[in-house]
């Protein structure tokens, strides 16, 4: 049974039961894990399981979740011994007996159990790198070559647990120690260090054999800042009577610093028999620069995170600027109609009333699409794919803008096959798709003379006139046109962008985005023409491939390549 166990805050020592089958929530709400941290968001991360293994997701909470000390961004998957932190509680994930092996795997002794040996000390900044175990020369290329095997691992990673696996696994290659542990600090600043990775060369086969016992004075020393080769045997009375088994517990061992200026990551310990092999001064030197590399990887990656969240931060304090700008406009809109209903209301004039709501009614339908808008912008989106004739959903967007069109006295056409053939779409999101184009088009126009035509055409798998001998795959084509001003050249590379309007005040930047963005998951492309005063025309390109639809279960944010999913060469937008 894996477990959650709390090990700093509140609640800590509670521990939650995690059901094979079942996703967890930690929160505060009621459905949540009943913990009492008030530092937590109502909903704050979600555990599901898949298969035997765990994942975890923020679900954007307001201080983020932090697995094994770094910010997560989408969906992650949990090892055993990872640690979780929301607000000021840090969770301990794992089975039972693996947490027990994880935190009794390590054992840091004083000197009085372990009788040590200190053979070498090395400041891990000194550039001591020409050993006597080989030729300065062949040293420095020995040494050249792992610590360029080991720039070559740090400069992809970024996520600090695998950064640590990645450098534990060269260390054993290049060592070829009996046992290795990275220590790294606790949950809290004065908490001791806590094992992070742990490697064998082979499986234990006993208890005592797996349990990796570290000198306190020599881990100390690591911390601060330098690295030490020293020899060691348990003085348990137990070894005096067998001279082999005492043998055997004489281990040769290299503690040293993953250290960046003066920040202290934690240390690389790592121990063999001397019976196998005994590390030199050459060795503690190379694990020096090791350590020195990996800590500026460390650090790195901490201001890889720190560089996210400042971006991250500047883009939702623009995202509020401009929708505070937004809806203010609204607003302004709704009191202005509110104002003209009360003035009708006074003088008992049933026609201004009339008038000031229908003031209030456009605002209410601007402020339900900026909110449908932001819902889809601001969320991973999950199709709910059915057969859907495409036509239909043209039809009802039309009826919802008759009143609109006839108040602006303008003319909006449908022209569409009534017997084309339904595909798979989400029809609620083609649905608001639609929608942002025609109002888009219905807005453009000038009253009293625009017209806004949406053709809806079907156009069957042919011949593939650039590939000899393939078919086109089948598509469906709605085209949205207006007889409006146009889209000057200057905004029509960015028009799709979020934030980025043409409107003016109307507008809020995000119809299109979003709309580009449903376009994307089912696969399609969306263009757009607009020659110089003679109006726009909005194409919206989806496949109507049943064989190739997309799967909802493995949708993505990522937009297909139009040209692949229906056989066409998709320019502009």
């Amino acid at each position: 049974m894996l477990v959650l166990t709390v090990i700093h805050g509140p609640d800590e020592g509670t521990e939650f039961r995690l059901p094979d089958t079942e996703p967890q929530l930690i929160g505060r709400s009621s459905e949540a894990l009943p913990i009492t941290d008030n530092t937590v968001s109502r909903r704050h991360a979600e555990l599901t399981p898949d298969s035997g293994t765990w994942y975890i997701r923020d679900l954007d909470s307001q201080n983020g979740t932090i697995v094994n000390g770094v910010a997560i961004k989408g969906r992650i998957r949990l090892e055993d011994g990872d640690e979780i932190r929301v607000g000021s509680s840090v969770f301990l994930f794992g089975s039972d007996e693996e947490q027990i092996a994880l935190r009794s795997a390590v054992r840091v002794t004083s000197d009085q159990e372990i009788e040590t040996e200190i053979e070498a000390r090395m400041i891990s900044s000194e550039d001591s790198y020409v050993g006597v175990g080989l030729e300065p020369s062949e040293y420095a290329v020995e040494h050249l070559r792992v610590i360029y095997a080991l720039t070559a691992l740090t400069a992809q990673i970024v996520n600090k647990r695998e950064l640590l696996d990645a450098v534990m696994n060269l260390v054993f290659t290049e060592f070829r120690p009996d046992r290795g542990v990275v220590m790294i600090p606790g949950a809290t600043p004065d908490a001791p260090l806590v094992p992070g990775v742990i490697r064998y060369a082979n499986p234990p086969t006993t208890e005592e054999d797996a349990r990796i016992h570290v000198s306190r004075t020599i881990l100390a020393a690591a911390m601060e800042g330098e690295g030490v080769l020293s020899t060691n045997a348990m003085t348990d009375p137990r070894f005096e009577s067998g001279d082999s088994v005492q043998q055997y517990q004489i281990r040769s061992a290299i503690c040293a610093p993953i250290t960046f200026g003066d920040q202290a990551f934690g240390a690389i310990y790592i121990d063999s028999s001397t019976v196998h092999h005994a590390f030199t001064r050459d060795q503690l030197a190379l694990l020096n620069a090791i350590g020195q590399h990996t800590g500026l990887a460390m650090a790195n990656a901490d201001e890889h995170l720190k560089r996210v969240n400042s971006e991250r931060m500047a883009a939702i304090g623009e995202t509020v600027a401009s929708l505070s700008h937004s809806i203010k406009n609204i607003l302004q809109g709704l009191r202005g109609g509110a104002d003209v209903v009360e003035i009708g209301m006074k003088k008992n004039d049933l026609t201004i009333a009339k008038n000031g709501w229908g003031i209030l009614h456009r605002n209410l339908d601007r402020i339900v699409a900026l909110t449908m808008n932001m819902l889809a912008f601001g969320r991973k989106l999950q199709l709910d794919l059915e057969l859907t004739r495409v036509n239909g959903i043209a039809d009802e967007c039309a009826e919802l803008l008759e009143k609109q069109c006839a108040e602006k006295n303008i003319i909006l056409i449908v022209d569409s096959d009534p017997e084309m053939p339904p595909i798979a779409v989400d029809a609620s999101l083609i649905h608001q798709a639609l929608m942002n184009l025609m109002s888009n088009a219905v807005e453009a126009v000038e009253p009293g003379a625009g017209v806004v035509t949406v053709r809806v055409v079907f156009h069957e798998s042919k011949p593939d006139s650039k590939k000899p001998g393939q078919m086109t795959r089948p598509f469906i084509e709605i085209g949205v046109i207006d007889n409006g001003p146009g889209i000057s050249q200057d905004k029509l590379a960015w028009i799709f962008e979020p934030f980025n309007t043409t409107k003016g005040l109307k507008g809020t930047g995000l119809g299109l985005a979003v709309t580009r963005r449903i376009i994307a998951e089912h696969h399609g492309a969306i263009r757009v023409e607009s020659p110089p005063g003679k109006g726009a025309t909005f194409r919206v390109l989806l496949p109507a491939d049943l064989d190739t639809q997309l799967d909802p279960s493995a949708t993505t944010n990522k937009q297909a390549d139009a040209s692949e999913s229906i056989g066409l060469r998709i320019t502009g937008g």
